[in-house]
């Protein structure tokens, strides 16, 4: 088998479903929008039991509920049928959300052209590949109930744009859990703007869009020098494994990229909707297996390392278009500007602070952060920004504005708990987890070594990039995430997990 079983998330997505929206212009651009509560309630259904009313708010995306964290354990059987309509969902929401931004002012107009337009036909496709989800895994299991409460959408605000009244400021609740013992975003408490200081810091209101129109808007971004130092690193206990692993492969200097997600997507071209760095393994596409990947070329100076490391790319918006600009996961996805190569990327594997590791499988795959983020919420949101200089202050729901002579930093640090049998599992996530605040693996998870992440980029000062997203997500810094597939050979992997318990340094 390609990969192992996958592991269910316990319930249903618990959220607030809107199923219609009602828009009313006002005086000076003011937009007030009723919102349904209630999962799948309709304006031909029965009247929501609670409304919220949100006045002076401007409508700037499509907000849809994450199918697959409603998923139940997905038998071996039904898994790229169930794969597949998850990612037409992506491309479904994709759409819709093309048709939302089409036709911003006449829905601003016409309440109605929002429910007939865009959400309606958005409910109607989802609840026909939810259906399809539940009859795959039907035919093999038992049929999941309750898939169709997923399938209505919203439509959202931006809070940080100017006038909606959200909250500015840099901080993401302390969503960070990793436990990277190399600076990595383990225990940062999140990125902290005082005094609300990110309010445009040196933006052209003619870029407050972004190059594509779907932003990043200037509150996105703050001067990291107005941010408190934040990063705890964690106490290391005796019995502390504290070598570390360091593997070179290279800055992707030959330019390989592509929009699929081997993982989240395997067998979907542009799964991802937007454009990925790869370094490390050559032969990462949507359609590789793991004996492709096995059989791979690698740019990592060590031939043992065939493992895949990819994340989205950075862009400056600066009105140059990129290759890409007619392409998919580039210009049809609203992803445009000049790709940024990285001027130095980092990635070392750390131990635990509480004792030795173990192994990674062949073929582990793992996903830091959350791609969806700005909609789905900062749970998993990981993915820390910061400038050369200054990496004791890390942000990750803001972009960071970096002086003269210092470089943007993005930090990954990797979940460091296996669940000891599978490779994945159905959201991607279960399989592995981050170690407690006491340093501990959660029952039943094993520490293995973690790999932090560290890009860097040489980007002109001010708020003139932004990373590729889904479009929907409105390129926002809290979307970033890193994706990894453990390629090593036995005999490596058994040198990196020696360095780590020995406390050496190795490479």
């Amino acid at each position: 088998m390609r990969r192992t079983s996958r592991k269910k998330r316990s319930t249903l997505a618990n959220r607030a479903i809107a199923a219609s929206a009602a828009l009313i212009l006002g005086g000076g651009g003011l937009v007030a929008v009723n919102v349904y509560a209630s999962a799948g309630e309709g304006p031909s259904g029965s009247p929501p039991t609670r409304t919220q009313n949100a006045a002076g708010r401007q409508m700037s995306t499509i907000d849809c509920p994450e199918a697959v964290n409603g998923l139940p354990e997905v038998p071996d059987e039904a898994r790229g049928e169930v794969d597949r309509e998850l990612a037409a969902m992506d491309t479904q929401i994709t759409d819709a959300y093309r048709q939302f931004a089409d036709r911003k002012e006449q829905i601003a107009r016409d309440p109605g052209l929002a429910e007939n337009a865009v959400l309606g036909p958005l409910r109607s496709k989802r609840t026909a590949s939810l259906d399809r989800i539940g009859i795959a895994i039907g035919r093999v299991g038992e049929r999941p109930a309750g898939l169709e409460s997923l399938a209505g959408c919203s439509l959202r605000a931006d809070d940080n744009r100017p006038g909606n009244g959200g909250d500015n400021g840099g901080g993401d609740g302390g969503q960070n859990e990793g436990q990277g013992q190399d600076g990595g975003p383990g225990q940062d408490p999140g990125g902290q703007d005082p005094g609300g200081q990110d309010q445009g810091q040196g933006g052209d209101p003619g870029q407050d869009q972004g190059q594509g129109g779907n932003g990043p808007v200037a509150a996105d971004f703050v001067d990291i020098q107005s941010v408190q130092p934040n990063v705890d690193r964690p106490r290391q206990r005796r019995g502390a494994s504290r070598g570390t692993f360091t593997t070179d492969c290279g800055r992707n200097e030959n330019g390989k990229f592509n929009p699929d997600n081997v993982i989240v997507a395997p067998g979907v071209s542009n799964g991802a909707h937007h454009m990925h760095d790869y370094i490390g393994n050559q032969a990462n596409d949507a359609f590789a297996s793991d004996d492709d990947l096995a059989d791979g070329a690698t740019t990592c100076r060590n031939q043992g390392d065939r493992s895949t490391y990819y994340w989205p790319v950075l862009r400056l918006q600066n009105g140059q278009d990129e290759r890409d600009v007619d392409a998919d996961g580039g210009g049809r996805d609203q992803n445009v500007g000049e790709i940024r190569t990285p001027s130095e990327v980092t990635l070392k594997f750390v131990g635990s602070p509480v004792g030795r590791v173990t192994a990674m499988p062949r073929f582990l795959r793992i996903i830091t952060g959350d791609a969806k983020a700005f909609t789905n919420g900062d749970a998993n949101a990981n993915a820390s920004w910061s400038c050369t200089g200054f990496e004791d202050r890390r942000l990750t729901d803001k972009y960071p504005i970096c002086p003269e002579g210092s470089q943007v930093v993005r930090t990954f640090a990797f979940q460091n708990c296996w669940d000891g049998q599978n490779t994945d599992s159905a959201n991607h996530r279960t399989h592995v987890a981050f170690a407690q605040e006491n340093g501990r693996c959660p029952n039943g998870f094993r520490a293995v070594p973690q790999l932090v992440q560290r890009i860097v980029y040489d980007v002109p000062p001010g708020p003139g990039f932004a990373v590729d997203s889904f479009p929907e997500q409105l390129h926002k810094p809290i979307t970033d995430h890193g994706d990894f597939i453990n390629v090593f050979d036995e005999r490596l992997m058994k040198k990196m997990v020696r360095c780590i318990n020995d406390g050496r340094r190795c490479r």
